[in-house]
């Protein structure tokens, strides 16, 4: 563990922890003063497949909604603005807009391959998003989202084992209502979101959501001649159009209701950039003169990432009084074609110049889904009786076909970049599940839960090497096959107790077992053998203890949890090291601990704050597991043979500290309300790879945002105008790095400010 030191950090913990015991006082005299305040809104949530209050659920729950969820994914944000916005969560991606990676309280996958599992899953509108391209669906006309800290798998099965995050949207109904929006900021960047709704029939209803963004390209490429080609243009990367469509019916009768949901994704734009030996020597800053609106790449003309993804589901509900039967049924599909220059720089040794820096490789790589297919379904039981007994049950299923493209270029020694590697990955993937989730009130006070889960999970996996990048130089083989078919199954379960201290306060105790099924990587186009790596499945356990307290007659609200778990066989990914590959490994154990504290205040009636805080400590036991290292940063692992002991380590990508605090303040003027708010998030510094090194340790980030608004209602409409500004303090760090030809940084989006109207109607 690190020495907790009066820094940043320090400040920021103390801050959120200080505004809470203030907040106890100010909201004191505020109750007594103030005759409109009746406190806080209940948030429901289906954490348990019920709609039940976050407050009575033995789960840690962080919701996002409201005015909250509005600032955190304004200036035209992707599905990564939830980065360290509640506790113990972190997202990160080396795509750019699509293919989010999620870490939750340090678990977590850093595989860049379109085949990669996570141990968070993310479900929208119950349906799971399996592949990594599906995660990152654009976030627009949502309800809430659900953050769920801890093994989910009795209820939500595989693939959780660190938790859960679950998108709700905003459902149809029959009033008649919607709203659009407009904003428009930095880089030319425009973000229109607009919905309507409303009853077709008595009993049918409709709701269409749309989303567009789009922003220009901004960043210039000032590569040098090489061979006499020109590589100097303006405007040539950091732009996109992103469009999202949503079409619901909801079908409500006296005992059945029937929703049918069609949603679709169509990206066009630019993948993440690439900053070539962006690291100081020895150090992890960026170089002196670091500009994010510059690159020096010999491949950014032909940078593209194009995804399309497309979906339906159809839920049933049959109310038979004292059962509830639900049906599922979703299916899913992506298109990804990704282009970009990995090394991030030009030239290479065997150029007459290269830079910046020394690059070792050069490489302009690509991958696709050309095909892809995911159906689910789901049919569950749930008991709805008065007495103290009540449950769910029910089956699973879930077939999924995928084919992956691997492409490597040739940068420098042909015209257009001629295509030297190719790779097809083929995988097809059943699985299916029994549950059960079975209530008992002990007592008025104390409720009890037993889940149980069996899951069976079934790969078949090929891939083929038709073309090898390194065939001509270095006598790589230019063909490879390879073939494997891994299966497990596994029993997950939980017992949870809950108990009503008072009207006020419920305290709980959770004991979990989850499991994250076995997992295949086939990055073969720079490996001499065929690529395929697999990891056997990863198992926790998890311990966990909280309290959820409604505090100052409902002005206030203190969630907090404390846990513990062990993690078998973990999932890892070597990614990089001194060479393009990647390979999975299991860790014999991983131990991690830590807390969490959610806290929300309403302050008078017109003066609201939330303010949050988690510790996450994890660590890796495996005296034998060794991974390679990067080409030239500073490792500070023992190596040895050119591998890195990692035994120790704490998990990649994992701050051990994370600390949000908002605040919002109204105040009526003329015929409307002036608004202010403002959100700060704080996460501390991770290391990007499973070995730690000088170079690739992300520095930790504070960021800032504000919004300064007015709104007001004229007949049946409300206008909304306001200012924003994301970043505020233009803090710029490292949060990724792609470490096998150099030490080639990602960053953070620098400052944005930007004005947003919007018009609600009724």
């Amino acid at each position: 563990m690190k020495a907790f030191k009066q820094s940043t950090i320090a400040l920021c913990v103390h801050a959120s922890l200080i505004a809470g015991m203030a907040s106890f006082t100010s909201v004191v005299q505020a109750a007594e003063q103030a005759d409109k305040v009746v406190g806080l809104e209940v948030i429901e949530v289906t954490a348990r497949k019920r709609v039940e209050n976050a407050q009575e659920v033995p789960v840690a729950i962080s919701a996002l909604q409201g005015d909250n969820l509005d600032a955190f994914s304004s200036a035209a944000m992707d599905i990564r603005f939830m980065n360290a916005r509640v506790p113990s969560l972190s997202v990160e991606s080396s795509f750019g807009r699509t293919f989010p990676r999620f870490y939750m309280r340090g678990l977590g996958n850093s595989d860049f391959d379109l085949n990669a599992s996570q141990p968070v899953s993310l479900v929208v509108d119950n349906v799971v998003q399996e592949n990594p391209i599906l995660k990152g669906f654009p976030v627009f006309d949502i309800e809430r989202i659900e953050v769920l800290r801890g093994p989910q798998g009795t209820l939500f099965g595989r693939n959780t084992p660190a938790g859960l995050i679950k998108f709700d949207s905003v459902k149809p109904s029959q009033d008649f209502e919607g709203f659009a929006s407009l904003s428009y900021g930095s880089k030319s960047t425009t973000d229109f979101r607009g919905a309507v709704g409303g009853g077709l029939t008595d009993k049918l209803s409709a709701r269409v959501s749309y989303l567009r963004q789009e922003r220009d390209d901004y960043i210039d490429n000032e590569a040098p001649d090489i061979f006499g080609e020109d590589f100097k243009r303006k405007d040539v990367l950091g732009g996109y159009t992103d469009e999202a469509l949503r079409v619901q019916f909801l079908y409500e009768g006296d005992d059945f209701n029937a929703l049918f949901n069609y949603h679709m994704r169509d990206l066009d734009g630019k993948p993440v950039t690439f900053y070539a030996n962006a690291f100081k020597p020895g150090s992890n800053d960026l170089v002196s003169g670091f500009d994010r609106d510059t690159v020096t790449h010999d491949s950014a003309d032909r940078a593209t990432q194009q995804v399309e993804t497309e979906g339906a589901s159809l839920t049933l509900d049959f109310d038979l009084d004292d059962y509830t039967i639900t049906y599922i049924f979703g299916w899913e599909s992506a298109d990804i074609f990704s282009r970009a220059d990995v090394d991030g720089g030009y030239g290479t040794v065997f150029t007459p110049i290269q830079g910046p820096g020394v690059i070792s490789i050069s490489s302009e790589t690509a991958d696709a889904i050309p095909d892809h297919d995911q159906l689910t379904q789901e049919l569950r039981l749930t008991s709805n009786f008065d007495g103290q007994f009540n449950y769910q049950v029910g089956v699973f299923y879930f077939d999924e076909d995928l084919e992956i493209e691997s492409f490597a270029y040739d940068a420098l020694f042909g015209a257009g970049g001629p295509q030297t590697g190719y790779v097809v990955q083929k995988q097809e993937t059943k699985a299916w599940a029994l549950f059960g989730s079975f209530d008992y009130d002990y007592t008025d006070e104390t409720q009890v839960t037993l889940g149980l889960r069996y899951s069976a999970d079934d790969k078949q996996y090929s891939s083929q090497r038709f073309q090898a990048p390194l065939n001509g130089c270095c006598g790589q083989p230019n063909e490879a096959y390879g073939e494997v078919n891994p299966d497990d199954s596994h029993v997950s379960w939980d017992i949870s107790v809950t108990h009503k201290l008072n009207d006020d306060v419920n305290v709980y105790g959770r004991v979990a077992d989850s499991f994250r099924a076995p997992s295949i990587q086939g990055r073969s186009l720079f490996a001499w053998d065929d690529g395929i790596s697999v990891a056997d499945s990863e198992t926790i356990l998890s311990f966990e203890t909280g309290v959820k307290a409604d505090v100052l007659d409902g002005f206030g609200r203190v969630n907090a949890s404390v846990f513990y778990f062990t993690m078998d066989d973990q999932q890892l990914t070597s990614v990089g090291g001194d060479s393009n590959t990647a390979r999975l490994l299991n860790a014999d154990e991983t131990k991690g601990y830590g807390f969490e504290v959610d806290s929300e205040f309403m302050i008078t009636d017109n003066f609201f704050i939330t303010a949050s805080v988690s510790y996450n400590n994890t660590e890796l036991n495996d005296k034998g597991l060794t991974v390679p290292v990067c080409a030239q940063c500073t490792v500070t692992d023992t190596v040895v043979d050119g591998r890195a002991i990692i035994d120790g380590n704490s998990l990649p990508h994992a701050p051990e500290w994370i600390s949000v605090f908002t605040a919002r303040y109204m105040k009526e003027i003329g015929d409307g309300e002036f608004y202010a708010y403002t959100d700060w998030s704080y996460r501390d510094d991770i290391s990007f790879f499973l070995y730690e090194s000088k170079e690739f340790t992300g520095k930790s980030l504070l960021e800032g945002g504000v919004r300064v608004g007015y709104s007001w209602y004229s007949g049946d409409n409300e206008y909304d105008v306001a200012i924003f500004g994301r970043n505020i303090t233009d803090e710029q760090q490292a949060i990724g790095a792609v470490d096998f030809s150099n030490n080639t940084a990602i960053v953070n989006e620098e400052r944005f400010v930007g004005a947003e109207f919007k018009v609600s109607f009724f």
